[in-house]
């Protein structure tokens, strides 16, 4: 019987799996509500989601935090402030959606970008030994390594606005940022080749609902061309682990060229925006999608039929022979309705059982 890593494999590899891999992500509201409606926490097992491990490094013992202070003196934030790389998360009044205060989004110099504090990852453990890396797979799950995001991180450090103008008006300023949070992002993308990983994902939202929101010459220049140098790494080191990256929106301009830089599989593949359809057409014998369910249209507001059929559809048309993953195209929200939910897993059982 296969496994879910054989069925990784088959699936990327362009073979018919012995199913459809399938999962999906929740908001609090949501999880909390689907959790007493199955009767169980383990929503995971219960509705058949893929087995995975998770890979990341391990922060040295006794290591100090970084000290964020600096950026905060004498600003008073609201209760029940996040802090997550000096990133200032405010609650707001609709589920989990934060506002973000940025710590540089007052920065006058250049030094003030080269001394923001950035942990020195070089040295840092994996979180699982190899023979840990060799029972996960020998247990069938799939081993995955979250390497994060470039463009994202930037702008939330810099401040929307602010690093949009530093791309126009101070170039250094955004590159010298974007190449610290690559060069971290390459430390990680390398320990976890290195240890095994059948999976490295990676992402930024660099489109809208109707384009990419760079020209095609900057987006090469500044944003993709350092994660090419990550991608390329990861494939000297560990020629089978895959590549797999994440932009909502409509990504349609940027797929050769991320196709050129080695990437495998293609998330999330937002129905609303692409032509998922003409996408397959053209890079389908190389790309492996991973979403293709519409969060803005089919889960939330099509009936349980409506589900169904989409799935039916997605798997008629990009799955019969591998390269395709099904999963909303971002986490449910909390009016998707059960009976959706429910829809969702089981027409991928249903339709997407080969063996």
């Amino acid at each position: 019987m296969a496994t879910d890593l054989d069925d990784f494999i088959a699936t990327t590899e362009h073979r018919r799996p012995s199913r459809i891999l399938y999962r999906a992500g929740f908001t609090e509201d949501l999880r909390r509500r689907v959790v007493e409606h199955i009767g169980t926490e383990n929503i995971a097992g219960h509705y058949g989601f893929y087995a995975s491990a998770g890979v990341s490094l391990k922060r040295p013992e006794g290591l100090p935090p970084l000290d964020f202070s600096r950026y905060w003196h004498g600003v008073e934030l609201p209760e029940g402030t996040r802090m997550s790389g000096g990133v200032a998360r405010v609650p707001c009044d609709f589920f989990h959606f934060t506002h973000i205060v940025s710590p540089l989004r007052h920065a006058t110099s250049l030094k003030e970008i080269e001394d923001y504090p950035f942990d020195d990852m070089h040295g840092w453990a994996c979180s699982m030994t190899p023979e840990q890396v060799q029972q996960a797979h020998t247990d069938g799950r799939i081993v995955v390594g979250w390497v994060g995001h470039m463009y994202e991180t930037a702008w939330q450090i810099r401040g929307l606005e602010q690093f949009l103008i530093d791309l126009v008006e101070r170039p250094a300023w955004a590159e010298c940022l974007l190449q610290r949070l690559a060069d971290q992002n390459l430390i990680k993308a390398t320990a976890y080749a290195q240890a095994g990983a059948d999976l490295i994902t990676t992402g930024d939202d660099v489109a809208n609902q109707k384009a990419l929101m760079f020209s095609p010459d900057m987006w090469r220049r500044i944003f993709h061309s350092r994660w090419a140098k990550i991608w390329r790494r990861v494939k000297e080191i560990n020629p089978s682990t895959r590549i797999w990256y994440h932009s909502d929106g409509r990504i349609d301009a940027a797929v050769p060229d991320l196709i050129d830089a080695g990437l495998d599989i293609l998330n999330p593949v937002q129905p609303e925006c692409v032509d998922t359809d003409a996408i397959h057409k053209r890079f389908g014998h190389h790309l492996t999608f991973d979403g293709c369910i519409g969060t803005q249209s089919t889960m939330p507001w099509g009936t349980p039929d409506e589900v169904r059929a989409r799935v039916k559809e997605c798997i008629g048309k990009y799955g019969r022979n591998g390269g395709l993953m099904l999963a909303p195209t971002h986490v449910l929200e909390p009016e998707v309705p059960l009976a959706n939910i429910d829809a969702l897993f089981d027409a991928c059982r249903e339709f997407g059982t080969f063996e």
